[in-house]
């Protein structure tokens, strides 16, 4: 079942009724028993989130790809579905928050639903029935007529009682919803993904074990009506041109990328334009590497420092090398995670400090419960290893901690704006050629990021 014309392949949206409702335990258990039939299945994440993506290609064995509206365009989505699905049989895009969540509470942008619609594709709703009968009648048709040109075309019921509840809640859109049931998920604790402070565990830490996968594809299987599902499966839009956006690579530099248990948030098209403009990535770990590889540049993205302050401070010779790396202007680029890292100090949960690099002469403090969660808008407002003042990138902030003040003498590369009708801010912390900052960019917002540091690599 290779794709259904030159342009898009087979497309599945899955939606939530709101956040917490199992769509990425669906998603998963879908990608394992789609995998187990032999089929190819290509899978994407609506919005910011790096935790989800992560979990994805371990059970579908590719890359998965962010697709936002916000921090993207509608043509850089499809052709993003385009590029990387060309191959696959099926792709399969898991939402974010509930289908129609996004940047306000006003606008589909950065919805799931603006993303579905954007490919012309079928919505497959989850719904929680841990505590709904009938009335999941009510919750289906509300969102089939919330906004008619969105097509729910199926439901799967999560957390369910047995099987009288599963024919409860058929019945209950029976002669009343257009979406066909097509089956669901019992209520079971070892069909459950764990979770922490900033959603889900990470795959680096193993958490999608053989055991897991096997728990998912067999529900799947055993509860999902699949043929129906894939039957549903399609696009109505053709593809956006090719991208154009990627340079020819004027000469060919080693960037350090920092990956570990602790440093492992990435865009995998961040890496994707780092590469086309001329990187070979080198990837090392702050928590076990003894020294640095020979590189030209470092990029330390997000992740759970916080959880391995004490392992990352006893590494003294990693600490070291870094802040000699820095000392000598070679270029850095650090987000939030990374940030943490170069500071003086980082508190952990239980207030005990934790040296750091020291690049950043400030320290972090953990707030348990106080969740910073934003879309951010950067404009650069000096030379930076990202590029120079005047370029406007997209980005996320999603971090539960905090930065004490930075001495005024710090340069600030950025003005960030949160929303249009709040008031920017300064941020982006510049120490010779290293850039630390809170927001994690795109670089599909922004293609000539990736060219920059490469270029400050270079020189």
């Amino acid at each position: 079942m290779r794709g259904v014309g030159p342009d898009l392949p087979r497309v599945l949206v899955v939606a939530g009724a709101s956040s917490g409702v199992g769509k990425t335990t669906i998603t998963l258990g879908l990608l394992a028993a789609l995998r187990r039939r032999g089929l190819t299945v290509q899978a994407f994440k609506v919005g910011p989130d790096f935790i989800d993506p992560g979990l994805h290609a371990v059970v579908s064995g590719r890359p998965s790809y962010s697709l936002d509206g916000w921090m993207c365009s509608r043509d850089h989505v499809v052709e993003t579905v385009a590029r990387h699905a060309a191959d696959a049989d099926l792709a399969l895009v898991e939402g974010v928050m509930g289908c129609f969540d996004g940047l306000d509470g006003k606008s589909e942008e950065g919805s799931t639903a603006q993303v579905a619609k954007w490919l012309g594709a079928p919505v497959v709703l989850v719904v929680d029935a841990s505590a709904l009968a009938r009335s999941a009648g009510a919750v289906v048709l509300g969102f089939e007529r919330f906004d008619p040109a969105l097509r729910v075309a199926a439901v799967i019921f999560n957390r369910v009682g047995g099987d009288l509840h599963a024919r409860w809640l058929t019945e209950a859109l029976e002669g009343a919803c257009r979406a066909v049931p097509v089956g669901f998920l019992p209520r079971r604790d070892d069909l459950r993904v764990p979770e922490r402070h900033l959603g889900l565990v990470t795959a680096a830490e193993a958490v999608v074990t053989p055991s897991l996968r096997d728990a998912l594809a067999g529900a799947i299987e055993e509860h999902v009506d699949v043929d129906r599902l894939l039957s549903l499966a399609g696009s109505s839009v053709a593809a956006a041109p090719a991208r154009a956006d990627l340079p020819s690579p004027a000469a060919r530099v080693r960037l350090g990328v920092a990956r570990d248990r602790a440093f492992q948030f990435y865009y995998p098209e961040n890496l994707d334009r780092l590469r086309a403009a001329g990187a070979d990535l080198v990837f090392w770990s702050p928590l076990e590497d003894a020294a640095l590889p020979e590189v030209d540049g470092l990029y330390l993205g997000g992740g759970y420092p916080e959880l391995y302050a004490r392992e990352l401070a006893s590494n003294v010779g990693m600490r070291d090398a870094v802040r000699r790396f820095a000392a000598v202007g070679r270029p850095i680029y650090a987000e939030c995670g990374g940030l943490m890292y170069l500071a003086d100090a980082l508190e952990d949960a239980d207030g005990v400090a934790h040296p750091m690099v020291g690049v950043l002469p400030s320290a972090v403090r953990m707030r348990p419960g106080r969740l910073t969660l934003a879309y951010c808008e950067v404009e650069l407002v000096s030379e930076t290893p990202l590029g120079r003042g005047g370029e406007v990138a997209r980005g996320h902030e999603f971090h539960c901690s905090a930065l004490d003040p930075v001495p005024a003498a710090i340069p600030r590369a950025y003005r960030v704006r949160q929303r249009p009708e709040t008031a920017a801010h300064l941020e982006g912390y510049l120490v010779g050629r290293t850039l630390m900052s809170y927001v994690h960019l795109h670089f599909g917002s922004a293609p000539a990021l990736a060219a920059a540091l490469v270029a400050e690599c270079a020189s």
